[in-house]
């Protein structure tokens, strides 16, 4: 069956009433898909199909000739043509003129080059916007892995199956290079982390190695300018429905002394991608228990600010309002920045008037028990406590069902 239009390409082809043919199933059929054709004799060809590689680079010099080399052995494949992005994060060494020699000798080969280091997931977003290709691969550029293996990825493309497909370095195929052990860990608590929010069984989320229909990611706006692009992609492609795949891959990873980048921010970065590009997905009972996160910090801060205007004696009212007013600030840019980011329901003004209607009533609620607590004799941290624990779940509902 045919498998969407015909694409740019080099391959066999195939007589007009049968490409007419596999075009009406595929429309038919709904594969609107660069893939695999079949013909009445069982017969399964690729259609003539465009893949577009993307290779952030930044100060990459020993490696960057050997890797767009292996790359260009693609096009080996008469039926895969090549377009090869490669975006110069302003490296200081001679990567832009390796880079500006190989496009001078192969046509198939784009420079592009960022003014100022801004990290990979800039440089991706940039070569996202500029592919051509029927299918985008993201290719490092630093040989840790293998472009030869893309083949295979693709192929899951092309025969109409997938949507993306994403390289794992953990499930068994190829040699892998045995290295830091704690970056294991990291990577293993990071998917697991991630599929719980995703609700995918992924073994490999930071993998280098992803292809996708160039459809499936062209109305995906990057956000993330350096590795929190990996879980910012995958957190984005599950929402879609998009249909993933998962194929092992080798992998030969480097030293730091060999010019490996990420560091133990980058993993920090990743727990807050990962919940900053899940949590407005979530079901309504586990959303409520990533809102308990965010009130629970607006809490201490509440508390905090309470009892330290209590201590320079100012008095119980004003140190009530001013805690719970500097605390609902706090609380609505945490859930701006993490909770409720695309569920806005009107505009910019009016929706900060929703939020002063909603705070106003609980800060209210929130004087009239603390105030009712201490005069019962209770102490004012107690009293602080129940009522900003009552608050939280008013400014929830609140959030979700007025302001959000």
């Amino acid at each position: 069956m045919a498998a969407g239009r015909q694409g740019r390409g080099e391959g066999k082809m195939r007589p007009s009433w049968e490409k007419l043919q596999n075009e009406l199933l595929g429309w038919l059929f709904h594969y609107p898909y660069k893939g695999a054709i079949m013909t009445d004799f069982g017969t399964t060809y690729m259609s003539p199909a465009t893949l577009s590689v993307i290779v952030p680079c930044f100060d990459e010099e020993r490696t960057l000739q050997s890797c767009i080399e292996r790359v260009l052995a693609l096009k080996h494949d008469g039926d895969l043509s090549l377009e090869i992005i490669i975006v110069d994060d302003c490296s200081r060494d001679r990567s832009l003129a390796i880079a500006r020699e190989l496009e001078a000798r192969h046509p198939e080969i784009r420079v592009l080059q960022h003014v100022r280091n801004q990290g990979k997931g800039a440089a991706l977003r940039t070569g996202f916007r500029e592919a051509t290709g029927d299918f985008v691969a993201v290719q490092d550029a630093d040989l840790e892995y293998n472009p030869l293996e893309l083949r295979k990825l693709v192929e899951l493309l092309r025969d109409g199956r997938a949507d993306v497909v994403i390289g794992s370095r953990f499930k068994g195929s190829g040699p892998h290079r045995v290295l830091y052990f704690w970056h294991y860990v990291g990577n293993t608590f990071l998917t697991l982390l991630s599929n719980m929010f995703t609700d995918l069984n992924l073994t490999d989320m930071e993998s280098c190695y992803k292809v996708f229909r160039r459809e499936a990611i062209r109305d995906i706006q990057i956000e993330e300018d350096r590795f929190g692009f990996e879980p910012e992609i995958v957190a984005k492609v599950a929402h879609k429905k998009l249909r993933i795949y998962e194929m092992a891959i080798s992998y030969e990873g480097r030293t730091y002394e060999e010019g490996k980048k990420i560091s133990w921010r980058d993993g920090v970065r990743a727990l807050y991608c990962i919940f900053r590009y899940n949590s407005g997905h979530l079901p309504l009972p586990i959303q409520f228990l990533a809102y308990l996160v965010i009130g629970f910090t607006a809490g201490l801060v509440n508390l905090a600010i309470f009892l330290c205007l209590l201590q320079v004696g100012v008095s119980l009212l004003v140190s009530t309002v001013s805690a719970f007013v500097i605390a609902a600030a706090v609380n609505y840019f945490l859930c701006i920045a993490l909770l409720f980011r695309h569920k806005a329901r009107w505009n910019t003004a009016a929706e900060i008037f929703a939020y002063i209607l909603v705070v106003t009533a609980a800060g209210a609620l929130d004087v009239g028990i603390t105030s009712a607590l201490v005069d019962m004799g209770t102490a004012p941290w107690l009293a602080k406590t129940l009522a900003s624990m009552i608050g939280v779940v008013l400014n929830y509902l609140g959030r979700r069902y007025l302001v959000f």
